[in-house]
């Protein structure tokens, strides 16, 4: 336990009042956030904060939104329950959150071992992860609180916009259809059908799976959560699923990668259930889907600019040499109504 931790430990003890407070170990999930479980009485909790080496102004924003969010979804979706914010930076040196710890795993590219003979727990994912996201979805822009997490006008213009100026200042490769992609979805941006709360980042391993049935107990990481057009949120979800894939192999080939079988069920299939549950249309899931593939290649391509300058060295950063591209080329499939 470092001395961080044990800080907490004691915090846990004198502010929440908890009893037999111990250190039990990191868990895994997300790439710039530490998450510690710590054990005790009334019970066990996740503590979320960021690596001392990404203090900044802005670093601890993220947790911050995401500790919002919580206070704002609970008792309407399925998420940790928020505990604590502290944002008295003197306990540890930087703000942290205390959630409720909620059993289950992140799935990618293997099924809990209790249900995994079974021929329809993928679908029973899938079909959950669906209904999961339909309960975000029914959180209206104007509601209390959440109003105050974005601006939902132009949303989907500032994001294009965005992301095609750090990419053209950041370059690691020639990358044209990231541009020419980028200038038609400003071309062809749908109105916004009804602005709701997004998660921001929603597929399987961004959710905690039962261990002993196949469903899912609860959302997580909600750093990026906004107010925006859902279908975005969709078109994420929908990206990594199913067999059917115009890359071979795709990017980001192993998350959701469960689903890589015939018998799974189809994005159409997925698509068809949100829009019941929604009461909104998919007249133009192809744009929100080449949307989905084009602004993740965006983004991630930033870290394969700081893996060929040298300031980063991962099996990740080394991967996007592929993952981009072929995020790319799935974008260009979906616009042309291929996904």
């Amino acid at each position: 336990m470092t001395e961080q931790q044990e800080k907490i430990r004691r915090w846990l003890v004198s502010e929440l009042a908890w009893e037999n407070a111990e250190f039990a170990g990191p868990l895994s999930g997300g790439n710039s956030n530490l998450t510690w479980r710590f054990n005790g009485t009334p019970g066990d909790c996740v503590v979320r904060t960021i690596p001392m080496e990404s203090i900044s102004p802005s670093s601890a924003r993220g947790i911050e939104r995401e500790s919002t969010v919580l206070k704002l979804v609970e008792g309407k979706v399925k998420a940790p329950k928020l505990l604590a914010w502290c944002s008295d930076i003197d306990v540890i040196g930087r703000p942290f959150s205390v959630q409720e710890y909620v059993k289950g795993v992140s799935v990618t590219d293997q099924l809990p071992s209790a249900y995994a003979h079974c021929a329809n727990s993928v679908n029973a994912l899938g079909t959950d992860m669906i209904s999961h996201l339909a309960d975000i979805h029914a959180i209206p822009a104007d509601t209390p609180g959440v109003s105050a997490l974005g601006r939902p006008e132009h949303f989907i213009q500032r994001q294009i916009e965005r992301w095609l100026k750090v990419r053209h200042q950041d370059v690691a490769r020639p990358l044209p259809t990231l541009f020419s992609l980028g200038e038609w979805l400003l071309a062809n941006i749908p109105a916004l059908e009804r602005a709701t709360l997004i998660h921001g980042d929603y597929h399987l391993d961004n959710t905690l799976s039962d261990v002993e049935e196949p469903r899912i107990n609860a959302i997580i990481d909600w750093e990026l959560a906004t107010i925006g057009s859902p279908h975005m949120d969709l078109g994420l979800a929908l990206l990594f699923w199913g067999d059917y894939r115009t890359v071979s192999p795709p990017g980001f080939a192993h998350l959701q990668s469960i689903s890589r079988h015939s018998d799974a069920l189809s994005r159409h299939d997925l698509a068809k259930q949100w829009s019941q549950l929604t009461g909104l249309s998919l007249e133009h899931m192809d744009y929100y889907m080449a949307l989905a593939a084009w602004r993740l290649a965006a983004i991630v391509e930033g870290a394969f600019c700081l893996y060929k300058a040298g300031k980063v060295d991962s099996a990740y950063a080394a991967g996007l040499e592929h993952d981009v591209p072929a995020l790319l080329g799935e974008a260009l499939q979906a616009s042309q109504g291929h996904w």
